[in-house]
């Protein structure tokens, strides 16, 4: 009886014991599978941690895109979502404004409806029109059809995009992961296209708010998951879009937008995430301080004074130039960069436009941006 239990005990030892060393295994491959080059330039992540720097890191919302020539080239080949779901044009393409300007920081190129898409909506880039989805919300059947099931899965290509990327940008620059918010997302989901009102959106959050709720629940749950996945596939940082905050007032913000905005900002805590919600300037102080977020996005209609009075200076600011102001001269452009600058402040502080960079944009003058930032040098009080 003795021997029997003596082996059962060794038995159930070495069965441990071969779990233990399989999930060590498991583990070590995966680190293998995504073990990345050594970062070089890590000014952006040395400013979200909250450490002091020789100069504000630089990037541009928008920077892999249309202004390119390089872009346009690849544009004449192939569909916007052939680019967005082939992970090699995807990285090539995030990787072009690095080669060109020597922004501090690349951003995948992807697009924010891709959670949409994920989650049944059939979505289409129009050429001169924009975002046209087929089968758009418009009954209350069709808000509770909404389940976020698997959206990772569902998006992989965003996650192979992610990997790749990050291997070819052999450690330049850090690379940033991003989803739009949820109200964003319900609005393009209800409305059917752009818009500047987006009314159809918000005439259905006020006449079926349970099932509004719904759709905006599961798309927080779809984001999480999705913004965790890119971290998981080598995203270093993320930003969430919210670009149609704007669009609520404070009391409807505070509703809708915010519960959501916290949530997944609580959830996605594994890399520094940037909070930009457009046009929410009444919501600043809340935001800084109660989403957890690790910077704020400012657009170009509120003042660094505001900035950083509402926040107390005591988090990181992200913008604000007004991307238009790219059409002046390119001395006017490096004058009013490192003015802006002068009023943020050079630490706790991401330069960037206070919204995604124009299409018309010349390259020489996206290059004048980037380069009045890191030629940038405080001046010196006499």
């Amino acid at each position: 009886m003795q021997r029997q239990a003596g082996r059962t005990i060794l038995q159930s030892s070495l069965l441990q014991l071969a779990f233990l060393i399989f999930k060590n295994l498991g583990q070590i491959k995966n680190s293998m599978k995504n073990a990345f080059p050594e970062l070089k330039n890590d000014l952006l992540l040395r400013t979200l941690n909250g450490r002091e720097v020789e100069r504000p890191p630089v990037w541009m919302m928008r920077q892999a895109g249309r202004y390119l020539p390089q872009y346009m080239e690849i544009r004449k080949k192939y569909t916007f979502f052939e680019r967005v779901e082939t992970p090699e044009l995807a990285c090539e393409i995030t990787i072009q404004p690095i080669d060109e300007l020597g922004p501090d920081a690349a951003i995948i190129f992807s697009d924010i409806l891709t959670v949409p898409q994920a989650l049944g909506i059939d979505v289409d880039l129009v050429k001169g029109k924009g975002p046209v989805i087929d089968n758009p919300i418009r009954s209350v059947d069709d808000a509770f059809a909404i389940l976020a099931r698997d959206v990772p899965g569902k998006l992989n290509h965003v996650m192979e995009a992610i990997t790749l990327t990050r291997r070819e940008l052999n450690g330049r620059v850090p690379l940033i992961g991003f989803a739009g918010a949820p109200w964003t997302l319900f609005c393009y989901m209800v409305q059917g296209e752009g818009s500047k009102n987006f009314a159809k959106a918000k005439a259905f959050m006020y006449q079926h708010p349970d099932a509004a709720r719904h759709v905006m629940k599961e798309l927080t749950k779809a984001t999480i998951d999705y913004l965790k996945a890119q971290v998981s596939a080598g995203a270093q940082v993320v930003q969430l879009f919210d670009s149609w905050a704007g669009l609520l007032g404070p009391e409807d913000f505070n509703e809708w937008a915010m519960p959501c905005l916290m949530e997944i900002c609580d959830a996605v805590d594994e890399v520094p995430l940037i909070l930009f919600a457009k046009g929410s300037w009444y919501a600043l102080e809340r935001l800084s301080f109660k989403s957890g977020a690790a910077a704020v996005g400012l657009d170009w209609t509120i003042t660094p004074e505001y900035g950083r009075e509402a926040t107390r200076g005591e988090i990181v600011l992200q913008g604000n130039f007004d991307p238009s102001k790219l059409m002046m001269p390119a001395d006017e452009i490096k004058r009013q960069t490192t003015r802006m600058i002068d009023r943020f402040g050079p630490q706790k502080y991401i330069a960037n436009l206070g919204h995604g960079i124009l299409p018309n944009i010349p390259v020489d003058h996206a290059r004048a941006f980037i380069d009045a930032v890191k030629e940038y040098e405080p001046r010196k009080v006499v």
